[in-house]
């Protein structure tokens, strides 16, 4: 069964950190493109970041470029998103999107708040 999970979001603080993570079950995970995407409350969602297949090409969006930092392990079949320095503005839920061979895969998010 293809699935993947998110976990990691949480109530933060302004200024925090928070490590998301996105486990795959059921592929072949080193052949997909990881991207992570968020969405706030009322608006469209929002590409954050990139990763190649290999762990290779990170590319952020202008909103969290210097703040956070995508990752993967293959051997565990698992991405990583690092968010740090988070503002009220990254509060949103957060989504891992598998891509590649004609298909898109999504989790069902995590949710991160930012407050205080």
């Amino acid at each position: 069964q293809l699935q993947l999970v998110e976990s990691g979001g949480g109530l933060v603080q302004p200024g925090g950190s928070l490590k998301l993570s996105c486990a795959s079950s059921g592929f072949t995970f080193s052949s997909y493109t990881m991207k992570w995407y968020r969405q706030a409350p009322g608006k469209e969602r929002e590409w954050v970041a990139t990763i190649g297949p290999t762990g290779g090409s990170p590319t952020y969006s202008d909103s969290m470029k210097g703040r956070s930092t995508i990752s993967r392990d293959n051997a565990n079949n698992t991405g990583y998103l690092q968010m740090n320095s988070l503002k009220a503005d990254d509060t949103a839920t957060y989504y891992c999107n598998l891509v590649g061979a004609g298909s898109n895969f999504w989790g069902q998010g995590t949710q991160v708040t930012v407050s205080s």
